[in-house]
């Protein structure tokens, strides 16, 4: 780290590493091509449940190039008159010429008189070429000429993909400029500068152009596709992390020039200082996320992949460009609050010799000083607000049906509704059971007579099986078509002979398998993710008992904010549910992040503590990181509740979880509850390592206590 302190912040180097950094990015962008993942995110399902191998299998049936379109006519549910049911038969006979089997397009009015249903079947590969297309040619076919009142709208496959695809569309250019207002409106506030905030935006947003194409480059040869989703988070993630790996090294770069006349040196040391907390912080990230490698899900891991490497790009970005970036524009660029070194701070550091000034005495001074004094009640205190926010997960649940997926009111979600309430709400799911030949009867009466299926009906035949079509009775992807999916296999299994060979698939069976994946995903992946933390935490800070307290904070944070936000999702914002990815994204961004704080407070508590001993050093290292820490917790929170600006429900889950979590953390437990185990454990918090001297340093010179008290003063007046 030394080595590369040097190197960036030298008088002609740091010029040497701008030019380098700018021609390295363009080769790269000349050279790696934009990202073209698919619109919408894949189901990924594991190749080994039944689903997976219900859908290889069904491509030796005639049928599988098809797939359907459901234009729901509807008329504000009044009953439909004469004229509305001629012009849905008008629409039908349009419908029926894009279609691949003309004939089967007929309308099918409910029972009540308030909708008319046409199924439209089409060729799967020409409609998963162009989903939009599609979609847009049955809206144009089913909505023209309509009388008044009278409403066409599509769902079932072709219409949800096209609406899911449709909730991305453009993602990547919201998201970017939201995200980009956001980072410059926090960063103005917290440097109190109209020009400091330009160049850590303009490192960053460098860093997160980067990362999506050597992200996609990176994932190309692995056989991992980036849809639109893990391009939004890796964007979000980039811009949270780097913008808080920058505001730790301004704000120590600024801490340096105060008592260092030499902005070279000032910054050689604040790299040297800072640059192995962000560079540990940054790994712990980055190797969390290389976790999801090991998931069963193919989303999981492709947006490990891709977000492993924007954490690395945004590590190297802010060690490398920004300390360069910051020393060429010299002390000018913090106007107009300039930090000027004293003539006594300048002649104390001169040599180079390591320098730990007086804490400020402002309000994380005293609010250290306040938790020394009382940490058993803080802690006590802590742990119990912490354990409320807990009493929320007694809500918890996982599993959104396919209606509850999408925010607003799409055309495939209120179509769905009106499906529900006028005919069976499981009219538009594909389930389908592949059987044996010889027992299809067999096959087909067990599932008529399973609970949760309405029809059953046998059809083609292929390299010895049959297809058996069902239609359950429930809403697609609902808990209540999970639970006859499982019933319908426990059945198959426990019948034996050939029958225990059926497979039960479609799209039912492939979220419900999706689901189960999910959580063996949380079951592998969270206890390696602690290890691995662990292992970061005791080689950084060579203590065996100061990792286990912080992951137990950090753990608490987590139970927390899912405990709170699973309250507020199911009874302010209407989600019934969790999306089945948000657990494990939210486990992963707020244990990896939480982290992040952690380390750089006690990084810093362990510097300090060397010199003034554990107590002291874990006050100064509080009134020394608590501003920035703080700033950079409330600036990550903002940037993933800007995932919210999609109106997709799993990605406004994950933001608000981490959203609560990240200012849980940096607000409370990093604020308070760690100083106050630290401050109960003493020095036991660094065993087995190197024991905190508490030689305190030689007292100040009066000349040195009026300088830090006029500093102070300055400080608070500005």
């Amino acid at each position: 780290m030394r080595t590369l302190a040097r190197i960036v912040s030298g008088h002609r180097t740091a010029w040497v590493v701008l030019a380098a950094t700018a021609v390295a990015v363009a080769l790269l962008f000349a050279v790696l091509p934009a990202s073209e993942g698919d619109a919408a995110p894949p189901s990924g399902v594991p190749e080994t449940s039944q689903s997976a191998e219900v859908t290889e299998l069904l491509r030796q049936f005639p049928s599988a190039d098809t797939t359907v379109g459901i234009v729901v006519f509807t008329h504000g549910g009044e009953r439909l008159d004469a004229t509305d049911l001629a012009t849905v038969d008008a629409r039908a006979a349009a419908l029926a010429e894009l279609s691949t089997t003309p004939r089967a397009v007929t309308p099918q009015v409910s029972a009540d008189g308030t909708a008319a249903l046409v199924a439209v079947p089409l060729d799967a590969a020409t409609t998963d070429d162009d989903v939009a297309g599609t979609a847009t040619a049955l809206r144009d076919a089913a909505s023209a000429d309509l009388p008044s009142g009278l409403d066409a709208l599509l769902t079932g496959p072709v219409g949800f993909q096209d609406d899911v695809a449709n909730s991305f569309a453009g993602a990547d250019v919201r998201l970017l400029l939201v995200t980009v207002v956001v980072v410059a409106v926090l960063l103005i506030v917290t440097y109190r500068s109209p020009v400091l905030w330009i160049v850590p935006l303009a490192v960053v947003g460098a860093a997160d152009a980067l990362a999506g194409r050597v992200a996609a480059a990176v994932a190309e040869p692995l056989g991992i596709s980036l849809d639109a989703s893990i391009s939004g988070i890796l964007s979000v993630l980039v811009f949270g992390a780097g913008t808080n790996y920058a505001l730790l090294l301004v704000a120590r770069y600024r801490e340096e020039l105060l008592s260092q006349p030499d902005r070279h040196r000032a910054m050689r040391t604040a790299v040297t200082s800072a640059g192995p907390a962000i560079a540990a912080s940054g790994g712990t990230v980055a190797l969390s996320l290389l976790t999801l490698l090991l998931a069963s899900l193919s989303g999981n891991r492709a947006l490990g992949l891709a977000c492993a490497v924007g954490v690395v790009v945004a590590i190297v970005f802010a060690l490398v460009a920004l300390p360069a970036a910051l020393v060429v524009c010299g002390r000018g660029l913090f106007w107009p609050f300039v930090p000027r070194a004293s003539s006594s701070e300048a002649a104390d550091t001169a040599g180079g010799a390591p320098h730990h000034a007086a804490p400020r005495r402002g309000f994380w001074d005293r609010l250290g000083r306040g938790v020394r004094r009382r940490p058993a009640i803080v802690a006590v205190s802590a742990v119990a607000g912490v354990a409320v926010l807990c009493l929320g997960l007694s809500g918890y649940a996982v599993g959104l049906s396919q209606t509850d997926q999408l925010l607003g009111d799409p055309d495939s979600v209120v179509a769905q509704r009106v499906i529900d309430e006028s005919f069976s709400a499981g009219l538009t799911s594909r389930t389908t059971v592949l059987a044996p030949s010889a027992v299809a009867d067999e096959a087909t009466a067990l599932a008529s007579g399973t609970q949760g299926v309405d029809t059953a009906t046998a059809g083609e035949t292929a390299g010895g099986l049959t297809r058996v079509d069902l239609q359950l009775s429930a809403e697609p992807e609902s808990d209540a078509a999970f639970a006859t999916i499982e019933r319908l296999r426990t059945g198959y299994a426990d019948a034996g002979g050939r029958l225990a060979d059926a497979l039960v698939g479609g799209s039912d069976a492939t979220a419900f398998d999706t689901k189960v994946a999910a959580q063996a995903d949380v079951d592998l992946i969270a206890p390696i993710i602690l290890a691995i933390v662990f292992v970061i935490l005791a080689l950084l800070l060579r203590s065996l008992v100061a990792p286990v307290l912080l992951i137990a904070s950090v753990l608490a944070t987590f139970f927390a904010s899912l405990g709170a936000s699973t309250w507020l999702f199911q009874n302010v914002l209407g989600f019934p549910a969790l999306d089945t990815a948000v657990t494990l994204y939210a486990f992963l961004f707020l244990v990896a992040l939480g982290v992040d704080y952690n380390i750089f407070l006690t990084t810093r508590a362990r510097e300090e503590g060397l010199v003034h001993g554990t107590h002291e050093g874990m006050v100064r290292a509080l009134a020394s990181t608590g501003a920035v820490i703080t700033s950079a917790g409330v600036l990550l929170a903002a940037v993933f509740a800007v995932l919210g600006v999609l109106p997709v429900v799993a990605l406004t889950q994950v933001g608000v979880i981490v959203c609560i979590g990240v200012l849980l953390d940096t607000l409370v437990v990093r604020t308070v509850l760690v100083p106050a185990l630290v401050f109960l454990t003493g020095d036991a918090f660094w065993w087995p390592g190197r024991r905190p001297s508490r030689q305190l340093q030689a007292p100040q010179s009066p000349v040195r206590e009026a300088s830090a008290d006029a500093s102070a003063a300055t400080n608070r007046s500005r």
